[in-house]
C-alpha cells in the first residue's frame, strides 16, 4: 500500500504524526541558543616565545627560523607566518578548515618538544595559543567617573569585573583605561650621593622592612601561642620614617633622600567615553557559550551593579554584539514572515479556493518547524544561516504540495470522488514529485561537503534545506492528499462576493492559458528559429559578464567603526590626547549619526589581556564608534567611513590611520574587503623601497582607501654603549650596569602595599625631574660590589639609533604587506587597473610580489563553488536519467540551467550587483529549482504520449495544463525571495545578492523553460520518430527482399 493511499485511509493517524513533529519542533525552537553565525571551528594556532634582550634580527635568526623549519612539517598546514620583534617571536599557523584543532595542537606541541634544545639557553619555553571567535569581545562597557577617578580601577575590579566574571558563560573580563594605584618612592640622586646611599640599597631595605614574619610557636602555662612579627606597612606614609642609613653619626631616613607619592601608575592607558575620562570593561565569552544569553544576563544584573557603585561612576554600553545579532535575526524573521504572506497570496491567486490555500500553507510551518529538531539534535544555534535557510525554503517547500493539489483538483473537477481523486491524482505525479525533490537534494546536500570559509558558512544551509525538502515531500505525499480528500468538495459553493472578486482573476488565468497555448504552438511550429533565438540570448547574455564586478562577501552595516590612528613613533601621549580631543569635537559636530564615541590613548599595562593583543603605545589612538541604528540615519556605514578617511587626511600630525568598517580590518563576512600585496625578499631596504612604490601606485587607483604598509617605521631610541674594558677596571659587568640603569629610569618593584585584600606596587625610581635629559642619564652613578661609584659617562656613551622594525615572515620567507581597503568599487576592477601598473614596476632581484587577502579568499571560494556546480549538475543529471530511463530527456531539461545563468548575469548587470559568494550560491541553488519546472513539463508530455496523443498535441496539452503549476511554483519561490532581495534591516546586505540572483535567474528561466524545453522536446521526438520509421522501413525492405529470394 502506498504512502498516500494509507494517509487518505487513516486521516487521524496522519494528522497526529505531523502534530507530533510540530510539537517536538516548537519545543526544540524554545531550547535553541541564538547566535550570529554557526559555530566556526578555529583554524589558527599561535606560538609565542620570549627571548629577553634580543633584537628583532637576533629573534628571527635564533628563535623564529628554527621553530618555523620544524613546525612547517605539521600536517594540514596552509600558511605559517611570523613576527620577530624585540624580545619576542610570534608564529601563527593557519590550517585548512575542517580538521580537529585539538589534534593539530598536540602535533604542534610534539614538534616544539623536538626543537626546544635548539633554542638559545635564555629563551623561555614556547607558549601555544589557540585562536577562536571567543576572543572577540561580546560586550564593551564604559565607566565614567569624576571624583572617583583615582580609585576607579579598584572600584571596577571589585564591583563590576568580579561580578561579571561569575556570570555563566563569561570567559575573561578586562579593565582598560582605568589607572591602577601605585606607590612611588621618588629618589633624589644628589641626596643619595651626599649620604653615600644607592637606589639598590633603598630597594632592598623597603623589601626587607615590609614583611610579616612568623616567629613560630611557644608554650606558656597550659596554652600554646603563635609568635608573629607584623612588619607590613599600614599606611604608605609610614615609609617616610624608615631608617635607610647613617651619616656622621646621624640617622638618615627615607624622607631625607626621597619623596613618597601615593597616586597611580606613571604610564597608563586613558579611556574616554563621549569625551569624558573613564574606563572600558571588556567581556569575552567562554568557548561555545551563547553570546545572546550572556548579554541578557549582563543586562539583567547591570542595574544592581550600578547601585553598588559611587554616585559619580556611571556604566553604559559601548558595544553589545548581541544587539547586532538580535537586529539581524529580527530582520530575517521579518523576511520569513513576508515570504510566507507572499506565498499564501500567490497560491490563493492561482487556485481561488481558500481550503486549497490552507492545505498548501500548512506545508510551510510543518517543514520549517521540523528543521528545528535537527538544529537542537546536532547542537547548532539559531543564526543568520539557519534563518536564511528558512527564508530560501519557504517558496520551495510548497512546490510539491502545489503539484499534488493541482492535479487532485483537476480530477475532482472532472467529477471524481475527492478520496479517489486524492489517491489517483497523487499517484500520477508522485514519481515526478520525488524526482524533483531529489534534484533539489542533489543541489543542497553537496553544500555540506564544501571546505574552507564558504563551507563553514553554508554547511548548515545545505543540511537545513535538505531536511526541509524531505519533510515537505513527505507532507505533499501524505498530508496534502489526506487533507484534499477531507476538505475539497466536488462542486464548491461560490458566493456572490467571491465571484465578484475572483471572477476577473479566473478569466485572466483562462486567457493566459489560451494565450500561452497559442504562443507555444507558434514556437513549436518554428522550432529551429526558436532554438537559434534562445541560444543567441544565452551566448549574448554571457558577454555581459565582463561588465560585472566581483567581490568576496558584501559589506554589512552593523553600525560599528573601529579606528586606529598612529602619530610618529615616539610621540608623547599628551600630543595624542590633544589630537584626539580635537577629532572628537570635530566629528561629534559633523556627524549626527554618531551614537557613542569611545577612544583609548597610551601604553597598555602588560597584565591587560585584551589591550596587549591590540596595537598600543604612547603614539597610538584606538577608537570605537557606534552609529545610530540604520533606520535612524541617512548615511550608510561605508559612507561615514569614507568621509572620516577624507577628514583624517587633514590632520598633519598623523603618520598612519585606518578606518575599519564593522570594527575590524578585512572582509571575511562583514567588514570591507581588503586587497593585500605580499612582497617577499630578504633585504629589508629593497622590500621597503618596493612597498613605498606599490603604495604610490595603489593611491592612484580609484576605489582604494586606507593603504597600509605592514612593516612599522624604524623606531628611534637611545642606547647605552658600555666599554666592557672600563667596566672591568671599575669592578662592574654589563648586567650589573644595565640593571642599575633600569632601576633608576624604569624603576624597580621593591615590595607590595596591601590594603583591603588588594595589593599595590611599591616602585622605587629616580624622581621624574632627574630623568628628563641625556645629561641626567650620563650622570647616573653605578656602584660596584665594594660600594665604589662611577658615573655612567665614564664607562659608556649614550647614542641615538634607529631600532630595526618588526621582521615579518610568511611560509619561511621575509615579507612586507601593502594592503588597501576596497571602497565603493568592485574588487576585480581595482585589481584589473592596478595590475598593469604593478607589472611595469622594476622589481629588484630576490624580490617578488603576490596577491592575497580577500582576493585570495574569493578565488579559493569561487573555485570551490565552480567545482561544486559541476558536481551538482552531474548529480542532477543522474537523478533525472534514472527517473526517465533516458539520456536525452535530462539533457533537454537541463537547458533550463543555461537560461537560469543568463538570468543571473542579466539581473546582476541591471541592478549593478557584484558577483560574490552569495550570488554564486544563489546561482547554484537555481540548478535544482529550475529543473523542477522542466521535470513537471516533460513528465506530463510523456504521460500524454503514453495515452496515445501525437507529439505536437502532447506538447501543447502539457504546456497548457502545466503552465499554472509551473508559474505558481516559480512565483512562490520568486516572491519568497523578494523580502531577502529588498531587505534593509541589519545584516540584509549579506543575503541581498542571493535573493537578487535567484529572482533574476528563476524569472528568466521560467519564461524560456516554458517555451524552449517543449520546443527542444519536439525536435528530439520528431527525430526519434524519423529514426524509428527508417528502422521500420529498413526492416520492411529486408523482409521483402527475403520473401522475393524465396
Amino acid at each position: 500500500m502506498s504512502l498516500y493511499s494509507s494517509a487518505v485511509k487513516k486521516p487521524v493517524t496522519t494528522i497526529l504524526v505531523f502534530v507530533a513533529v510540530v510539537i517536538i519542533g516548537l519545543f526544540s525552537l524554545l531550547k535553541l541558543p541564538i547566535d550570529l553565525y554557526p559555530d566556526i571551528d578555529t583554524n589558527t594556532i599561535m606560538v609565542m616565545t620570549t627571548y629577553s634582550g634580543a633584537s628583532s634580527q637576533d629573534i628571527e635568526q635564533n628563535v623564529t627560523r628554527p621553530l618555523e623549519n620544524t613546525l612547517n612539517s605539521v600536517e594540514h598546514l596552509k600558511h605559517i607566518t611570523s613576527n620577530s620583534k624585540e624580545n619576542i617571536s610570534i608564529i601563527t599557523l593557519e590550517f585548512e578548515y575542517g580538521y580537529d584543532i585539538d589534534v593539530l595542537t598536540n602535533s604542534v606541541r610534539d614538534k616544539l618538544d623536538m626543537v626546544s634544545s635548539m633554542l638559545p639557553d635564555d629563551a623561555e619555553t614556547p607558549i601555544i595559543f589557540k585562536f577562536s571567535t571567543d576572543m572577540i569581545p561580546i560586550v564593551l562597557l564604559s565607566a565614567q567617573a569624576n571624583e572617583s577617578l583615582p580609585g576607579l580601577y579598584k572600584i571596577l575590579d571589585e564591583n563590576v569585573a568580579n561580578t561579571l566574571a561569575r556570570v555563566d558563560g563569561v570567559g575573561t573580563v578586562s579593565i582598560s583605561g582605568a589607572p591602577k594605584r601605585e606607590i612611588h618612592i621618588y629618589l633624589d640622586p644628589a641626596r643619595l650621593e651626599a649620604y653615600d646611599l644607592t637606589a639598590e640599597s633603598v630597594i632592598q631595605l623597603v623589601a626587607a622592612e615590609n614583611k610579616n614574619v612568623p616567629g613560630g610557636t611557644f608554650d606558656m602555662g597550659s596554652d600554646t601561642y603563635s609568635l608573629r612579627v607584623q612588619g607590613e606597612f599600614k599606611d604608605p606614609t609610614e615609609m617616610r620614617d624608615l631608617v635607610v642609613g647613617s651619616k656622621d653619626g646621624a640617622v638618615v631616613r627615607l624622607s631625607d633622600v626621597a619623596r613618597i607619592d601615593d597616586s597611580v601608575e606613571e604610564r597608563a592607558q586613558e579611556t574616554y567615553n563621549n569625551g569624558q575620562r573613564g574606563a572600558m570593561i571588556i567581556v569575552q565569552k567562554q568557548s561555545g557559550a551563547n553570546s545572546v544569553e550572556i548579554s541578557n544576563k549582563i543586562k539583567k544584573i547591570l542595574p544592581d551593579i550600578q547601585k553598588k557603585l559611587p554616585s559619580d561612576v556611571k556604566l553604559d554600553y559601548i558595544v553589545d554584539t548581541s544587539d547586532n545579532i538580535r537586529n539581524t535575526i529580527n530582520s530575517l524573521v521579518e523576511t520569513v514572515e513576508y515570504a510566507l504572506l507572499f506565498v499564501v497570496i500567490v497560491v490563493f491567486f492561482f487556485l481561488g479556493r481558500w481550503r486549497a490555500t490552507v492545505i498548501i500553507a500548512l506545508t510551510i510551518p510543518i517543514s520549517l518547524i521540523a528543521s528545528f529538531i535537527y538544529l537542537l539534535a546536532t547542537g547548532n544555534t539559531l543564526n543568520i544561516v539557519s534563518l536564511s535557510a528558512l527564508s530560501i525554503s519557504i517558496g520551495m517547500v510548497v512546490d510539491d504540495a502545489i503539484v499534488v493539489l493541482e492535479n487532485v483538483t483537476t480530477h475532482i473537477e472532472r467529477g471524481s470522488d475527492p478520496k479517489q481523486a486524492a489517491v489517483h491524482g497523487t499517484n500520477e505525479v508522485a514519481i515526478s514529485v520525488v524526482a524533483s525533490t531529489l534534484t533539489l537534494i542533489a543541489v543542497f546536500f553537496p553544500l555540506t561537503l564544501v571546505t574552507g570559509m564558504t563551507g563553514v558558512l553554508f554547511r548548515q544551509l545545505g543540511w537545513m534545506v535538505t531536511i526541509m525538502m524531505v519533510i515537505s515531500t513527505a507532507a505533499a505525499l501524505s498530508l496534502t492528499p489526506m487533507l484534499c480528500s477531507q476538505l475539497l468538495r466536488l462542486q464548491p459553493v461560490k458566493g456572490k462576493l467571491f465571484t465578484k472578486f475572483y471572477g476577473p482573476i479566473e478569466r485572466f488565468l483562462d486567457k493566459l492559458d489560451d494565450g500561452f497555448q497559442k504562443l507555444l504552438g507558434i514556437v513549436v511550429k518554428h522550432r529551429w528559429i526558436t532554438t537559434a533565438g534562445a541560444l543567441l540570448i544565452f551566448f549574448g547574455s554571457m558577454q555581459l559578464t565582463k561588465f560585472i564586478g566581483s567581490e568576496f562577501f558584501p559589506t554589512s552595516d552593523n553600525s560599528r567603526l573601529g579606528i586606529t590612528l598612529e602619530l610618529p613613533v615616539g610621540s608623547r601621549v599628551e600630543i595624542a590626547k590633544d589630537l584626539t580631543e580635537r577629532i572628537y569635537k570635530d566629528w561629534t559636530k559633523k556627524y549626527p549619526e554618531i551614537d557613542k564615541f569611545n577612544y583609548t590613548v597610551g601604553q597598555a599595562s602588560t597584565d591587560n589581556t585584551y589591550a596587549s593583543m591590540q596595537s598600543n603605545g604612547s603614539h597610538i589612538i584606538s577608537m570605537n564608534i557606534t552609529l545610530k541604528p540604520i533606520k535612524e540615519r541617512t548615511k550608510s556605514l561605508t559612507e561615514v567611513a569614507a568621509l572620516m578617511r577624507e577628514d583624517l587626511k587633514k590632520y598633519p600630525e598623523l603618520d598612519k590611520y585606518q578606518v575599519n568598517v564593522g570594527g575590524s580590518r578585512g572582509g571575511s563576512m562583514s567588514g570591507q574587503s581588503t586587497i593585500n600585496y605580499e612582497i617577499y625578499g630578504y633585504d629589508l631596504e629593497k622590500t621597503d623601497s618596493v612597498a613605498q612604490r606599490l603604495k604610490r601606485i595603489l593611491s592612484s587607483v580609484k576605489g582604494t582607501a586606507d593603504i597600509r604598509i605592514s612593516r612599522d617605521n624604524y623606531q628611534p631610541e637611545y642606547q647605552v654603549d658600555f666599554d666592557r674594558q672600563k667596566l672591568a677596571i671599575y669592578g662592574l659587568n654589563l648586567t650589573t650596569a644595565a640593571n642599575a640603569l633600569r632601576n633608576r629610569i624604569n624603576g624597580s618593584t621593591a615590595s607590595y602595599f596591601r590594603e583591603d585584600g588588594d595589593e599595590y606596587d611599591i616602585k622605587v625610581m629616580y624622581d621624574p625631574e632627574h630623568r628628563q635629559s641625556i645629561e641626567d642619564i650620563e650622570n647616573i652613578l653605578l656602584f660596584n660590589a665594594q660600594g665604589k661609584g662611577v658615573r655612567l659617562k665614564e664607562v659608556g656613551t649614550v647614542v641615538e639609533r634607529f631600532n630595526p622594525p618588526t621582521i615579518e615572515r610568511k611560509d619561511r620567507e621575509r615579507i612586507i604587506t601593502v594592503s588597501t581597503v576596497v571602497q565603493d568599487r568592485p574588487m576585480s576592477d581595482i585589481i584589473a587597473d592596478a595590475q598593469p601598473l604593478i607589472d611595469k614596476m622594476e622589481v629588484p632581484s630576490g624580490v617578488s610580489i603576490n596577491l592575497s587577502g580577500s582576493y585570495e579568499d574569493q578565488q579559493d571560494s569561487f573555485r570551490d563553488l565552480a567545482m561544486l556546480a559541476v558536481l551538482i549538475i552531474i548529480l542532477v543529471y543522474i537523478v533525472m536519467a534514472s527517473q526517465f530511463e533516458s539520456f536525452t530527456y535530462p539533457g533537454i531539461i537541463m537547458t533550463s540551467i543555461m537560461f537560469a545563468f543568463s538570468g543571473v548575469v542579466l539581473i546582476l548587470w541591471i541592478t549593478g550587483t557584484n558577483l560574490n559568494v552569495m550570488s554564486m550560491i544563489g546561482g547554484i541553488m537555481l540548478i535544482g529549482i529550475v529543473v523542477k519546472n522542466g521535470i513537471v513539463l516533460i513528465d506530463y508530455i510523456t504521460l500524454n504520449r503514453e495515452r496515445g496523443m501525437s507529439i505536437t498535441k502532447s506538447v501543447l496539452h502539457a504546456g497548457k495544463s502545466r503552465m499554472r503549476p509551473v508559474l505558481m511554483t516559480s512565483l512562490t519561490t520568486i516572491l519568497g525571495m523578494v523580502p531577502m532581495a529588498v531587505g534593509t534591516g541589519e545584516g540584509a546586505e549579506m543575503w541581498r545578492p542571493m535573493g537578487v540572483a535567484v529572482i533574476g535567474g528563476l524569472t528568466f528561466s521560467t519564461i524560456l523553460t516554458l517555451l524552449f524545453v517543449p520546443t527542444l522536446y519536439t525536435i528530439f521526438a520528431f527525430n526519434g520518430v524519423r529514426r524509428q520509421r527508417r528502422k521500420l522501413q529498413k526492416a520492411l525492405e529486408m523482409s521483402n527482399s527475403k520473401n522475393q529470394e524465396k
